[in-house]
């Protein structure tokens, strides 16, 4: 049994809570938030107790930290938790800045602790079937990958701003899978960018509506669509195209019902955000974790991981500025 200590006592935190109340391999010791009646809201339903990082860090009794709060907390706590022994699964991004997320990484690799990112989308079920077809050569050589990330409606305007922009909030998801997918690291991105959705995003200074283009030094290219805007419902889609096919991951619905009258066919929208579309991909991300805290293989985005992505993030809104390709830094 592997004791955790989660940050963060917000919508993910408490996602995060109820799942590691409900596996077998880990427990819910401490719960730490600024607010104090949400910690202990997750506190009576997960278990565990309310304390404080110092507590926290001073327990040899916590194998891990969960941190699922504010991206402004990342790094500290990477930090921290690395000096204090602990494992660490930090939700996205490590932080804001490259410098400061690179520092952070650095941290944890010289205390030689565990650290996972949390780009929850490799552990979605259909999306990890495409990278295992890709594995297995179903479809021959990748030369191609489209995704689609399109949220219900937009975030409120202090959201936006304390977010660090599209690039780096929404995009930084599909940058991860892009790479993942692809199977060699861009070269080269090019990104391109309008406020449609919302005008109060664009007075905010960022936008709602991007495409994204990376291109590997082979050639390989991958298209991210974003928008912060799909009346449909949550749009989250990828194709991936090589020489000998191609694999595809659609919408997840409640139901796989299809209604058909004279009028036409009728099935039900999309799941309605995050939180429904990606339950089982929080639920297998912290199995992925648990399971190597037990000393079993799985399969777990690093730190590096997590920088590389902020690093692309990043090219994607110079490019946006200077309206052209920016050539990425050889990843070391």
């Amino acid at each position: 049994m592997k004791n955790f200590a989660l940050f963060g006592a917000g919508r993910i935190g408490r996602i995060h809570a109820a799942n590691i109340a409900a596996h077998a391999g880990a427990r819910l010791k401490y719960v730490v938030d600024v607010d104090a009646a949400a910690a202990a809201a997750i506190a009576r339903s997960a278990g565990g107790e309310v304390a404080d990082t110092q507590a926290v860090l001073a327990d040899p009794g916590v194998d891990a930290l969960l941190v699922a709060s504010p991206t402004d907390t990342h790094a500290d706590l990477i930090e921290a938790g690395s000096r204090a022994g602990k494992a660490i699964l930090c939700e996205k991004p490590v932080d804001l800045d490259v410098a400061r997320a690179r520092a952070a990484v650095a941290a944890a690799e010289r205390a030689g602790i565990l650290l996972a990112i949390g780009f929850n989308r490799r552990y979605d079920p259909s999306f990890r079937r495409l990278r295992d077809g890709i594995d297995a050569g179903e479809i021959g050589a990748v030369e191609s990958v489209l995704i689609v990330s399109r949220d219900p409606s937009p975030p409120p305007v202090p959201y936006v701003q304390r977010s660090g922009g599209l690039f780096r909030d929404m995009t930084i998801h599909d940058l991860d899978m892009a790479r993942w997918l692809l199977g060699e690291e861009p070269a080269e991105v090019t990104a391109h960018g309008s406020c449609l959705v919302d005008p109060a995003i664009g007075a905010a200074g960022d936008i709602d509506t991007a495409a994204v283009t990376l291109r590997t030094a082979s050639g390989r290219i991958a298209q991210i669509a974003n928008s912060r805007r799909a009346v449909f419902g949550y749009d989250q889609r990828i194709e991936v195209c090589g020489a000998r096919g191609m694999l595809a991951a659609g919408n997840r619905r409640a139901t796989s019902v299809e209604h058909a009258t004279a009028a036409g066919y009728t099935r039900d929208p999309a799941l309605p955000f995050f939180l429904e579309r990606y339950a089982d991909a929080y639920r297998l991300e912290l199995d992925a974790f648990v399971r190597r805290l037990h000393g079993e293989p799985s399969g777990l985005v690093s730190g590096a991981d997590g920088v590389r992505a902020l690093e692309i993030a990043d090219a994607c809104a110079r490019s946006l500025r200077a309206r052209a390709a920016i050539l990425l830094e050889p990843r070391p």
